[in-house]
C-alpha cells in the first residue's frame, strides 16, 4: 500500500499559488460584482490581489514580475510599431463584422479611462504576474502558458476576436518578456480596446 502512494512528485509552491489564485480571480471576476464598478473590480482582482500575494506571501518585489519601466526604448518602439500595424486591421475587421460592432458599439461612456482601468490589472495578471512567475520555472514556454488562460477568458466575446487571442496573448507576452515590463503590452491593448470601441460606435468613420 505504501508503494502505491510513493512518488517523487515535487511541486513548486509559487507556481501552484499563481495558477490557483489567478484561476479563482478570473472566475470571481466573471460571476461576482464586488464593488459599484466593474472597472474597480478589475483593478482590485487582477492588480491589487496579485501585488499583495507577491509582497506579503512571496516576499518579493513587484519589479521582478514586470512592474517597472524595463527597457523603455525598446518598449516605446514596439508599442508604436504595433499600433501602426494593428490599427488598419482592427478598423477593417470591426467595420466588417456585425458581432464586433454589436458587442462594442455601446461602450463609449467613460473612454478612455474605463478601458484604462479595465485593462491595467488584466495585463498585469497575464503579462506580469503569470508571465514572469512561470518564466522562472519554464523559461520562454511561459509565453504560451500565460496565453492560454488569456484566450479562454475571452470566450464570451465575439468569435473573430476570441479566435485570435491565443496568438495575440503570445505576442503581448513576447513584448513584455523582451522589455521586462508589462506596461508596453498594456499600452498596446489599451489602444486596441479603445480603438475598437470608437470604430464600432461609428466615431472613426
Amino acid at each position: 500500500m505504501r508503494s502505491l502512494f510513493a512518488t517523487d512528485l515535487r511541486l513548486d509552491w509559487k507556481i501552484a499559488v499563481m495558477t490557483v489564485v489567478s484561476t479563482l480571480l478570473l472566475m470571481v471576476g466573471h460571476y461576482q460584482q464586488l464593488t459599484f464598478s466593474e472597472f474597480l473590480d478589475s483593478l482590485l482582482l487582477y492588480l491589487f490581489v496579485p501585488l499583495l500575494v507577491i509582497v506579503l506571501v512571496f516576499r518579493e518585489s513587484p519589479a521582478d514580475y514586470g512592474f517597472r519601466l524595463g527597457d523603455w526604448k525598446a518598449g516605446l518602439i514596439l508599442t508604436g510599431l504595433s499600433i501602426l500595424l494593428v490599427a488598419p486591421v482592427l478598423w477593417w475587421v470591426t467595420r466588417g463584422d456585425a458581432s464586433m460592432r454589436s458587442y462594442y458599439q455601446n461602450s463609449m461612456a467613460g473612454l478612455p479611462w474605463n478601458t484604462f482601468a479595465d485593462l491595467f490589472g488584466w495585463e498585469f495578471l497575464f503579462r506580469g504576474w503569470l508571465l514572469f512567475g512561470y518564466a522562472r520555472k519554464f523559461g520562454p514556454e511561459a509565453l504560451w502558458l500565460q496565453a492560454v488562460p488569456f484566450a479562454l477568458a475571452h470566450i464570451t466575446k465575439p468569435e473573430i476576436e476570441t479566435l485570435t487571442t491565443i496568438f495575440g496573448g503570445f505576442v503581448f507576452g513576447w513584448i513584455a518578456y523582451r522589455t521586462r515590463s508589462f506596461l508596453y503590452p498594456f499600452l498596446i491593448h489599451w489602444f486596441i480596446f479603445t480603438f475598437v470601441i470608437l470604430v464600432a460606435a461609428g466615431a472613426l468613420g
